[in-house]
């Protein structure tokens, strides 16, 4: 009984900030000390719908720009990953693949900025790449521990029984890493995703992603528009857990 109850507390406190999301969503104007909003309405839901809708606008900028990270940072970070293992000092590379995460993300932005502007990239998608500097490291300490003996041995089995390199990469190789490269994948993604401080500055604030903009609609003092944005911040990461829902769940059994 009391194991019920406490579930039952959990799930509701966890509920709460996503019902309150999204009763800020339809509610234009919410006043305290009222406890419910006065009047609701659906207009802020329905603009979504509009061709020239600025959050829609930034939901993609925000997918492009994660996605592209993702993908970039997880496959570099598998060779990475295989050429420390393979250098002849691999703790010292390591140790380096650490010093991304010695400076705050918005003091690493300041200092790259100099480079974003020589390259002609600041203001632009191409210079919010930037988030690379931090996705890649990450991506390669995650997959350093695929690159064991044992994979080692598989591969060079493969080439002994007359696999090509290719074919010890896409028949061998890679479903092996496959849990580990989907793993990466989401949390990179993430990364990229939630990120503020280094897509705001380096992008000068000209590319207004999702959560550019939440940022933005807060400062504005715009609770129905942030509440919104905040929800299509949310939908991505959920229909992520969704899909790798049955590996989570097998992991934790």
């Amino acid at each position: 009984m009391r194991s019920k109850l406490l579930t039952t507390g959990l799930v509701v406190l966890f509920a709460l900030p996503f019902g309150l999301l999204a009763l800020l969503a339809v509610a234009p104007a919410w006043r305290f000390p009222a406890v419910l909003p006065a009047v609701y309405s659906l207009r802020a839901l329905r603009d979504l719908l509009a061709a020239d809708n600025e959050l829609l606008a930034g939901l993609g900028r925000s997918v492009l720009l994660a996605s592209v990270v993702a993908v970039t940072a997880t496959a570099s970070g598998f060779w990475l990953a295989r050429a420390i293992t393979r250098a002849a000092r691999p703790g010292r590379w390591e140790a380096l693949s650490y010093l991304p995460y010695a400076l705050p993300p918005v003091l690493l932005a300041v200092l790259i900025q100099p480079f974003i502007i020589r390259l002609h990239l600041s203001g632009s998608l191409g210079g919010v790449l930037g988030l690379l500097l931090i996705a890649v490291p990450f991506a390669t300490l995650l997959l350093r521990s695929f690159w064991t003996r044992q994979a080692t041995e598989y591969e060079q089995l493969a080439r002994t029984l007359g696999c090509t390199p290719r074919q010890a990469l896409w028949q061998v190789l890679l479903p092996l890493a496959g849990p580990l490269l989907r793993t990466a994948l989401f949390q990179t993604f993430l990364l990229a995703w939630f990120d503020f401080g280094l897509t705001n500055l380096l992008s000068v604030g000209k590319v207004r992603t999702l959560t550019v903009q939440v940022f933005a609609y807060v400062g504005e003092a715009n609770a129905q528009l942030a509440a919104v944005a905040s929800l299509l911040l949310l939908l991505p990461p959920v229909l992520l857990l969704w899909v790798n829902k049955s590996a989570l769940l097998r992991k934790a059994e």
